[in-house]
């Protein structure tokens, strides 16, 4: 057989002298059915334009395994890609570092005052940053099915407070200088707030989806996961923006600081994670879909209706600028909250629906043997890794319920990717989470307590 059929195999166990219908990473499928996506599972998918997996030599008896192969990693197609959206992400950082600092000492420096305004943008980022502790949690809490790597989070936190702000904050500032000296300061400001805003802070912020759907394919599984880079990348350029609110409002005096801070801290905060949101479900679409139209224009649909909502948002106050009475804007404000709401309901909605498809996709495991029912019951609890923190499973624990998680999503991949004849990574994963799964469980198991059923 080939290597590709031996590493898809139940435990990379070699075959009993003959080949059948196969399963979920070539196990028989339930009734000696063939399991999902016709005679041959999810593990016995051929490689890569290879006649067998991953183009081995077949080997009769036992599985080929070269020098150094090590069955519970992961296959790495995308070692070269990762690599090359590192570096594109050190740039971009490089370059938003240094935009921000000239921003902000062209802030200082051109004003009235310098010292003022310095001590204002300290006390700026004293009100901007720390309410990050409690927003974070929010993503974090939603996630907890799959939740995505620290480092990702991260690097689209980063993204969002340094590339997103320094360059939407370069183009900005040039549209408005250019609109206010040919047609003046009102015109500039509502062209720069309605229309170049929302394109510039929207692409950029979204260029972050983009970059973990393309270079971070197997850390974005669907629109959940492009929910969540939105949101972490909203709220890093919501807080660096927030700094510059608060630094002039503070130059007011207090009842204006304290005003912008209710407004922007504590009603608003989750508006630039909702826009930038609607470009993570694009790419969530377009990961989730086996339809090319789907794959290609759902990306441009969300950016558009995040941009669109963005310059909403920023219209009306800037064009009615003081005239914008009370009553307006408590309507204003009243109909934003009911969008971020729905927001937060959808999002729950996709957060379950997941859940469920983890589930789904791990029933068969349960029936291989693989796991228990009261293993699926832990991975798909919504305290589940909590319960592990706290309990005799540790990070054992946390860990098998991480690889069966990622297991479940990788078998969801791929399950749609063969129901359209399509070929997907995901088919490769399958067998190595399968038996760090089993590692993970044997690790676990051996915690738990004397007595208790393994």
């Amino acid at each position: 057989m080939s290597f590709g059929q031996g590493y898809g195999g139940g435990y990379g166990r070699p075959p009993q002298g003959h080949q059948s219908p196969q399963g979920y990473g070539g196990q028989p499928g339930h009734g000696g059915q063939p399991g999902h996506g016709g005679q041959h599972g999810y593990g016995g998918q051929p490689g890569y334009n290879q006649p067998h997996g991953y183009g081995q030599p077949q080997h009769q008896g036992n599985v080929y395994s070269p020098p150094g192969w090590n069955p519970l990693s992961v296959p790495d197609h995308d070692s070269t890609r990762r690599k090359v959206g590192l570096a594109l992400w050190v740039v971009g950082i490089l370059v938003g570092i240094f935009l921000n600092i000239v921003f902000t000492l062209a802030e200082v420096f051109m004003s009235r005052s310098p010292t003022k305004m310095a001590n204002a943008i300290v006390l700026g980022a004293v009100f901007a940053f720390p309410p990050l502790v409690v927003y974070i949690t929010v993503p974090k809490i939603l996630d907890r099915f799959d939740p995505e790597p620290w480092w990702c989070l991260v690097m689209a936190f980063m993204w969002g407070a340094l590339v997103a702000t320094g360059f939407a904050g370069m183009i900005n500032t040039g549209v408005a200088i250019i609109f206010t000296q040919n047609y003046g300061k009102q015109t500039g400001e509502l062209i720069s707030a309605a229309v170049s805003a929302p394109i510039s802070e929207e692409l950029f912020k979204g260029m972050a989806v983009l970059g973990f759907f393309y270079f971070l394919r197997r850390e974005f599984d669907g629109i959940v996961d492009g929910i969540i880079y939105g949101i972490l990348c909203g709220l890093g350029f919501a807080a660096v923006e927030n700094v510059s609110y608060y630094a002039r409002s503070a130059l007011q005096g207090e009842n204006v600081l304290a005003g912008t801070f209710v407004l922007r801290g504590v009603f608003t905060p989750w508006l630039h994670p909702l826009f930038t949101s609607m470009t993570g479900i694009g790419f969530g679409l377009s990961r989730e879909s086996s339809n090319r139209y789907v794959r290609a224009l759902a990306p441009i649909g969300g950016l558009s209706v995040g941009m669109a909502l963005h310059a909403m948002w920023n219209f009306l106050p800037t064009a009615l600028g003081s005239e914008m009475t009370g009553g307006v804007f408590v309507v204003w404000l009243f109909t934003w909250l009911l969008f971020v709401a729905a927001f937060f309901a959808i999002i729950i909605a996709l957060v379950v629906r997941k859940g469920r498809t983890i589930r789904d996709h791990l029933k068969d495991e349960v029936l291989l043997g693989t796991m228990t029912q009261q293993d699926l019951e832990l991975v798909t609890s919504a305290f589940g890794r909590l319960a592990c923190t706290f309990s005799w499973r540790g990070a054992a624990g946390r860990k098998f319920i991480a690889a069966a998680s990622k297991l479940a999503l990788s078998k969801w991949h791929t399950a749609r990717a063969m129901k359209g004849q399509k070929r997907t990574i995901s088919a490769d994963f399958i067998a190595p989470l399968r038996l760090q799964m089993k590692q993970h469980r044997a690790e676990m198991m051996a915690r738990a307590p004397y007595g208790m059923a393994r």
